[in-house]
């Protein structure tokens, strides 16, 4: 069996697993993302083991180049052809990783246990508006709030970064898109916790997490308030105490 079919099989498998894992209670999904986890790291291992023997396959014993993970690999025997080939392989595996990456669950678990995130002034503003817009919010309504902020910046009527559409209107009177840009207190982000755990939240969410919750929402309002807007366009979801929109014309992105 190739490498590259042991990872296909191991993309179905993760698949199917996620797919018991949303009808599972809570300690079957913590056995099920570690089982996870394990497949990842046993993945890495292979993949290590595997570049290099198909380089000797191809170009006998010749001096190796590269970091630990096998990313960047050279080998002055190698034809172009040969070359190429590995260059595809390694594309697939890529892809593949970041699959069965995907199929974790996003869960308290996960975001406890991952590392804290990192990135830059994007990643920061939707950090910060998780956290003054959705903090107090279940998972669920945290994830739909992110949903909303990369669909407007995937969407013609708004700005096309995530931080130009937190802070669109806020220099206008009454016309901020997001509520805490104009309420006139900080912006600072004083519970540490709170602030890592939506930091690896809006991580996972720029990183491609699919976005199924909302059905393509550009618009959120709590559920005790009816703002005229709503009337205008097509309701998706009802999550927790938050309603959610799109435009009639729009179709689900993502």
């Amino acid at each position: 069996m190739t490498f590259k079919t042991f990872l296909r099989g191991a993309v179905v498998a993760a698949a199917a697993t996620v797919a018991s894992v949303a009808q599972a209670q809570s300690d079957l999904e913590r056995q099920v993302t570690d089982q996870i986890s394990a497949m990842l790291q046993q993945e890495r291992t292979v993949l290590n083991a595997t570049t290099v023997d198909r380089l000797r396959e191809l170009g006998g014993d010749a001096t190796l180049l590269g970091d630990a993970s096998g990313a960047t690999i050279m080998n002055a025997s190698l034809t172009d052809a040969d070359r190429a080939e590995l260059t595809m392989d390694l594309q697939d595996v890529r892809f593949e990783q970041q699959t069965l990456s995907a199929a974790l669950p996003i869960d308290e678990t996960l975001l406890a246990s991952a590392p804290a995130a990192e990135g830059g002034p994007q990643w920061q503003c939707l950090t910060m508006a998780l956290y003054h817009e959705a903090r107090g919010e279940p998972i669920a309504g945290q994830i739909a709030v992110a949903e909303v902020i990369l669909n407007r910046v995937d969407h013609p009527r708004y700005p096309n970064t995530i931080c130009g559409v937190v802070g669109q209107g806020q220099h206008r009177r009454n016309a901020c898109q997001f509520s805490f840009m104009c309420d006139g207190l900080s912006d600072a982000m004083n519970d540490s916790t709170s602030e890592r755990r939506l930091g690896v939240l809006a991580r996972l969410m720029m990183d491609g997490r699919p976005r199924i919750l909302t059905d393509g929402a550009t618009h959120y309002h709590a559920d005790w308030v009816n703002p005229r807007w709503a009337s205008r366009l097509v309701r998706t979801a009802w999550i927790d105490a938050h309603k959610f929109y799109r435009f009639p014309d729009q179709v689900a992105s993502n």
